[in-house]
């Protein structure tokens, strides 16, 4: 069964390929239906709306974790 995951933080640059020094993935979930994810996502977002640094996304899996 798929799975969701709301993961990100805050990166280097805007090119998203490194977190910013002291920050580690943040991760959230599982979420049963994207729906449940994207509101995660949404939150997650708006609350750091004034830092273009900061990016979340939401990923989808079939097993229990994103690493499982």
């Amino acid at each position: 069964m798929a799975q969701f995951w709301v993961i990100g933080g805050e990166y280097k640059t805007t090119e998203f390929e490194e977190l910013s020094p002291g920050w580690e993935l943040e991760e959230y979930g599982p979420f049963h239906t994207y729906e449940a994810a994207r509101k995660e996502w949404q939150a997650r977002n708006m609350a750091q709306i004034d830092n273009a640094l900061v990016r979340y996304r939401i990923i989808e899996t079939d097993s229990v974790g994103i690493d499982g």
